[in-house]
């Protein structure tokens, strides 16, 4: 992934055809060693074709992947809360606030 980052950020920059010295470049400027097989597979993939249509053709096949069902059931959550009305809504959000102030009292924090 840390390949086809690199290789995308070149694109952007504005090398139309990133080489692997390319991207080798990129990735040591932030401290990663490039895996020679790795990038040349990459790098052979990608030899001439736009990238703009790869990206555009994986998300119509992203797109198609199911998501098992998930989005059925917060549908049938979301109605049976409107049903028992704002009263549900009031009482978790007391629980979300009482469980911000436990986190405060740890005496750090996630990014500290």
């Amino acid at each position: 992934m840390k390949y086809l980052a690199a290789y995308l950020l070149l694109q952007i920059g504005g090398n139309a055809s990133p080489k692997a010295d390319d991207v080798k470049a990129v990735l040591s400027s932030v401290g990663i060693e490039a895996d020679e097989s790795r990038l040349s597979s990459l790098l052979s993939e990608l030899d001439g074709k736009d990238i703009n249509e790869l990206i555009a053709e994986g998300s119509g096949k992203l797109a198609s992947v199911s998501t098992g069902g998930a989005s059925s059931g917060g549908a049938g959550a979301g109605s049976s809360s409107a049903a028992a009305g704002g009263a549900a809504a009031e009482e978790e959000t007391k629980e979300e606030e009482a469980a911000e102030e436990s986190d405060e009292d740890m005496g750090f924090g996630l990014f500290d």
